[in-house]
């Protein structure tokens, strides 16, 4: 299974999310063509409606745990319950990578 499909059935399984949107954003940065290194996430779940940031994120990265410890590199999290999803102004844009070139 790829990466990117496992992030999605893993994080699937464990919040039920509202929401979910995973995005490989590998080719943004100086990785071989074609990698799982580089991860956006969108997740929008009733499960984080008593939590703050930090403990969302903290949720997903034990979900996530095994990919985080392997192949994955970065995980860009928006995390968001129904409330906060439902306010907010659109998905952050992921920065552009200097990938290490000194630019």
């Amino acid at each position: 299974m790829m990466v990117e499909q496992q992030i999605k059935l893993k994080l699937d399984q464990a919040f039920k999310p509202m929401h979910l949107q995973v995005e490989n954003e590998s080719h943004m940065h100086n990785v071989p063509k074609d990698s799982e290194t580089h991860f956006k996430v969108v997740l929008v779940t009733h499960e984080f409606d008593d939590l703050n940031k930090v403990k969302q994120h903290q949720a997903v990265y034990q979900v996530l745990a095994d990919e985080l410890a392997g192949s994955v590199h970065a995980l860009a999290l928006h995390t968001y319950n129904p409330q906060t999803w439902q306010a907010a102004q659109g998905i952050p844009d992921s920065p552009n990578c200097l990938g290490g070139n000194g630019k």
